[in-house]
């Protein structure tokens, strides 16, 4: 089959694209189809009208209009579409059911209403977007919102199938009136990659070797950041050895937030501050951490996503720590592969850790565990030739 995503922002630096379209697209690869990305730089606009191959998929970086955002949002729209159709596919998968891609698949979809021929539309949700979802997160205007609450609700029941990365997800787009058959649950996968150097990283931050090193792997605003200075003051009171190695960076400042946190509350010294990380040496990043936390409010946003940085922390061997809420709660067996807490129990994610780094072999058996349940259960291989099936079907 030929098969052609549709992607909903450029390569870098968000995480979708990589970490969930292209090494689908590579396994797809791999069982004889030919895949293509379509993406909207926008995000790397650098790349603007230039077709890359990446990890062996060819990636269409449509050309950016200079029109700003509202001007250009149909020319943008337009020439996905014009990029889609004149791949031939015979499958059309988009990627989140908003922004520019959605219009574009909004305008095929007008099209086959005029009996023109059109591939067969599939769309990928991983995200609740409307309200009490991303659109309360982020700094949209009052039109985008609108446009993606609506897209989310017009598109799902308008294409053959849809592919859910949650079980909530799952449900909800079910209440859309699709048919079971139609729905099919694709959570993020990894694949069989081996943990990192994190000596290496230790020894570029200055971390010494025997200190014990807890992560937190974030974007921030999946948790109240009360909770984070709570749970971190607690834990250095415990352990004062300890070192937060932190990676990731926040929207609005949490990370100089924390900073002022970590003065007040007395943990600044035990701060480790990475910042944003490129996605090649994240492995060894994670491969630093003896243990790591997973703060997540039980919230609507929470309970669609499919954590993509939880499976990273898995799958290098780190013994985590994690809030019981959505998604989390398949990637983990409770005190088998991991250790759960309810959302709500800041003490008990304390307790736990601490635990966990004052007993290395609890460490290592939760960590082996919770490597060999990803690989398991959720790898891209497995994954892909499922939807090979779901496609066909």
């Amino acid at each position: 089959m030929k098969i052609v995503f549709l992607a909903p922002f450029g390569i870098r630096p968000k995480g979708t694209v990589i970490a969930r379209m292209l090494p689908l697209a590579g396994e797809l690869l791999k069982l004889g189809h030919d895949v293509v990305i379509v993406a909207p730089p926008y995000t790397n606009p650098e790349d603007s009208g230039k077709t890359e191959t990446v990890r062996g998929v060819r990636l269409v970086n449509i050309t950016l209009p200079n029109l700003g955002k509202a001007l250009g949002a149909l020319p943008m729209a337009w020439r996905m579409f014009r990029a889609a159709v004149k791949e031939k596919p015979d499958i059309l998968h988009l990627y989140k059911p908003k922004g520019y891609g959605g219009l574009a698949a909004m305008l095929l979809i007008c099209c086959a209403r005029l009996g023109l021929r059109i591939p067969r539309l599939f769309l990928d949700t991983d995200d609740w977007e409307g309200k009490g979802g991303m659109n309360d997160l982020v700094d949209y205007s009052t039109a985008e919102k609108y446009l993606f609450a609506f897209q989310e609700q017009w598109l799902p029941p308008r294409m053959i199938g849809v592919t859910v990365a949650s079980r909530m997800l799952e449900d909800a787009v079910l209440r859309m009136g699709l048919g079971r058959e139609q729905v099919f649950y694709l959570p993020n996968c990894v694949d069989d990659l081996p943990p990192g150097n994190g000596q290496k990283i230790r020894e570029r931050l200055g971390i010494a070797p025997e200190a014990p090193v807890l992560i937190l792997y974030t974007r921030f605003f999946e948790f109240s950041q009360e909770k984070l200075y709570d749970v971190f003051a607690k834990i250095f009171g415990r352990v004062p050895e300890v070192r937060f190695l932190v990676v990731g960076k926040g929207r609005y400042k949490e990370e100089e937030q924390l900073i002022a946190a970590g003065r007040e509350h007395g943990f600044a010294d035990a701060l480790v501050m990475a910042g944003w990380v490129e996605s090649q040496e994240i492995l060894d990043y994670l491969a630093a951490g003896d243990v790591a936390i997973y703060p997540f409010a039980d919230t609507l946003v929470n309970r669609a996503k499919c954590p993509a940085k939880l499976t990273e922390l898995l799958r290098s061997r780190v013994p985590v720590v994690a809030d019981a809420v959505g998604q989390i709660c398949e990637y983990i067996e409770p005190e088998v592969s991991g250790i759960l807490c309810a959302p709500d129990n800041w003490q008990d994610m304390v307790d736990r850790t601490v635990e966990l780094l004052q007993d290395s072999e609890l460490r290592l058996s939760l960590g082996d565990a919770g490597r060999r349940h990803l690989l398991d259960r959720f790898n891209w291989r497995q994954f892909a030739d499922q939807l090979c099936g779901f496609y066909k079907q």
